[in-house]
């Protein structure tokens, strides 16, 4: 049994923006001791925590110094024997396209106490703060989520046969998808919409398709996004 009072919470923050924080989230925030968290989190959370909490931004941004896996772990177990209440703030989901599982690994194995606290998903949220449905009767029976941080990893062929793709962390790889789903047949004419800081004061929509969402998004930064491939994309125009 477990005798240290210290616990680490595996927490999700949401979209990006305080208001679609959970109440349970919310209340963990209040009692943290140490509040390790990952950039797009919303700096508002950091006001809910006490004053004389312990902060490290442990943000990974894509091409900027970051800190290493190994390092957030060991700043997890250290402080959770130190009997601290430790909170590991993650954007989105913790279990959707995070490292949460190292971290559990190490926790586990150090002997920690932890809790995991789940979010709202980016791949959820943004889609439906667009007004877009990703599932219709008969437009959309199912999709997909995925990430293209490293578009060689995925199954294109099988992706471009499905009716709605939701694809994380693609902004910058944009051409690739494109090419990729040309690759596989993927009509020209399947719209595609682009969601940039979803549910954000600084939200960008773009929604165009196969055939003119580079054109129309040339010279853009499209970082942090969520990209929506399949019919449902036109269901917008009912809902906004």
């Amino acid at each position: 049994m477990m005798t240290n009072p210290g616990k680490v919470y595996l927490v999700g923050a949401g979209p990006g923006n305080i208001e679609y924080l959970t109440v349970k989230a919310y209340r963990i925030l209040e009692i943290a001791e140490v509040l390790i968290y990952d950039a797009l989190v919303d700096e508002e959370l950091l006001n809910i925590v006490p004053d004389n909490c312990l902060k490290f931004n442990v943000g990974k941004r894509g091409g900027k110094p970051s800190t290493s896996q190994t390092e957030i772990n060991s700043l997890l177990v250290e402080y959770c024997l130190q009997g601290k209440q430790v909170i590991r703030l993650k954007s989105g989901d913790p279990l959707i396209f995070g490292r949460c599982i190292l971290e559990i690994e190490a926790l586990k194995q150090a002997r920690c106490n932890f809790e995991m606290i789940p979010g709202i998903s980016s791949a959820l949220a943004a889609p439906l703060l667009a007004g877009i449905p990703l599932t219709d009767p008969v437009l959309s029976r199912c999709f997909v989520v995925c990430t293209a941080h490293d578009t060689n990893e995925l199954n294109w062929q099988t992706l471009s046969s499905l009716e709605t793709l939701v694809i994380l962390m693609g902004g910058k790889n944009l051409d690739e998808i494109i090419y990729q789903l040309r690759k596989y047949q993927k009509p020209e004419f399947t719209p595609i919409a682009i969601i940039r800081w979803a549910g954000t004061d600084c939200q960008q929509i773009w929604v165009g398709e196969i055939s003119n969402i580079i054109e129309k998004t040339a010279g853009l930064s499209l970082s942090p996004s969520v990209i929506i491939v399949g019919e449902v994309v036109k269901l917008r125009n009912f809902i906004i």
